[in-house]
């Protein structure tokens, strides 16, 4: 049994070491621009921070559709069946083409409304109108390179199904070195670059985006004997009726399912946000640090759903349920050791922004409390990629997002609203409630209600 486990850590490590690194190297790019950008003022990284909430639902929107037919693709990969993968590929294109657009409408039409309900709250130390300001200047470049992040998804993706991280990671490492150095060129005017503080920041982000994907999608087609999935793949994007009803009716809930989670995150901030624009502040800095580290427990979820499915895909049903087991709780170990981390330098981080000391105070608790939870969240992550692996999507849409509006979101709004209890202990009483999510989860998987070939059924 020993070796049994050390195989699969090993195997889940081979995968998820490589999308640490990527994500990873990512946030913490992102963490520089926060800090350079938070460098400006409070109203600019506040600003920063309200069109990234944003700009997060659009992603996680696209991760949920392209999610469906990634379960059947690390299936078929199992399956050795090339020809169903290619079509798994290719339904990711419609789908991504699909939320590409729907999201592209919805922050042309819509952004200074979505923008303005984070700004509900009042403040002192923060002017709202210049905070708007900033924001809409932000998004409006931002959306330039929300095509080439859609179509880095997709191929990353696919890779990662077929076991190859070390493309996307190579992707992601190119697009951090263009990142951090227009970043410092465009925010400050560097070299004679012109000064374009916040806007510098969208457009450094935008021609990263550009870069990782053109790596990704070369290195892909060099290997393509390798990856043979990607001969003839655009051959024709059609795929058959019953394959794509088939993949789409699993997509569905996972589409909606990330989508209304992400919205009931956004939801969550927009709640915090009525007790004053210090707390959105604070926020901001606390998931700015808290990103780095969760992105650990994240690729090892990610890493769970691909080697669970491969294992159904390849009908060997008690591996995939004790490999399941051993993964939920490496993964709950190693979230036990970020927790130190955080906690340790949760005094010293905020210190690198410019802002007031209530915003600091504000972000250290964010921090500390957070961290706390880190054991909860890469448990629960582990278990919602498990249950997701064989196809119960459905189980994993109830589980997530109608959680989240059903039981968190409420309760936030609530103690927000009607009671004068501290943001601090309202925040921890609603991240506590995901307990519930954990022992309900916990059931699910202990009897087994996931396992299924969903390739085999339909072969």
């Amino acid at each position: 049994m020993k070796n049994k486990d050390n195989t699969v850590f090993k195997r889940a490590l081979v995968l998820a070491v490589p999308m640490m690194i990527q994500n990873g190297i990512t946030n913490a790019v992102g963490l520089v621009d926060n800090i350079m950008v938070g460098s400006l003022g409070t109203e600019a990284f506040t600003a920063v921070s309200i069109a990234g909430q944003l700009i997060f639902v659009f992603n996680l929107a696209i991760f949920g559709g392209l999610s469906g037919p990634g379960i059947y693709g690390a299936q078929y990969f199992g399956q050795r069946n090339t020809e169903g993968f290619r079509g798994t590929v290719r339904v990711k294109h419609w789908i991504g083409a699909i939320v590409l657009l729907a999201g592209l409408a919805a922050f042309v039409f819509g952004g200074e409304f979505l923008i303005g309900l984070y700004l509900k709250g009042e403040s002192a130390d923060i002017d709202p109108v210049l905070t708007m300001t900033h924001a809409k200047s932000y998004l409006a470049i931002m959306l330039w390179g929300l095509p080439p992040f859609v179509l880095t998804q997709i191929y990353a993706g696919s890779l990662r199904e077929t076991g190859a991280s070390l493309m996307p990671m190579a992707g992601g490492v190119a697009s951090v070195f263009v990142d951090v150095a227009l970043n410092w060129l465009l925010i400050y005017g560097k070299f004679g670059f012109p000064k374009l503080g916040v806007r510098g920041a969208a457009v450094a982000t935008v021609a990263s985006r550009f870069v990782e994907v053109a790596v990704v999608i070369i290195l892909a087609f060099a290997n393509r004997r390798k990856h043979d999935f990607l001969i003839g793949l655009y051959r024709t994007m059609l795929v058959p009726k019953d394959a794509t009803v088939m993949i789409i009716k699993k997509s569905l809930p996972i589409f909606f399912n990330e989508f209304l989670w992400a919205g009931g995150i956004a939801m969550l901030t927009q709640c915090y946000s009525h007790r004053g624009l210090d707390i959105v502040s604070g926020m901001n800095i606390s998931n700015a640090l808290c990103n780095m580290l969760n992105v650990v427990f994240i690729a090892l979820g990610n890493a769970v759903g691909i080697l669970i499915g491969q294992t159904l895909g390849a009908s060997r049903y008690e591996d995939a349920k004790n490999e399941a087991f051993r993964l939920m709780w490496f993964t709950g170990g190693v979230s036990v050791i970020l927790t130190a981390i955080l906690i340790a330098i949760s005094g010293v981080f905020p210190n690198f922004y410019d802002t007031t000391p209530a915003v600091r105070s504000y972000a250290t608790w964010f921090i500390i409390i957070t961290a706390l939870f880190f054991p909860l969240q890469g448990f629960l992550n582990a278990l919602y990629f498990t249950l997701r692996s064989g196809g119960k999507t459905f189980v994993t849409f109830l589980f997530d997002s109608v959680f989240s509006w059903v039981i968190s979101v409420p309760a936030a709004l609530l103690l927000c609203e009607l009671t004068t209890l501290p943001i601090l202990a309202v925040f921890a009483v609603v991240q506590a409630l995901d307990f519930i999510k954990v022992t309900v989860g916990y059931i699910l998987v202990k009897k087994g209600v996931w396992i299924s070939n969903l390739v085999a059924e339909k072969a």
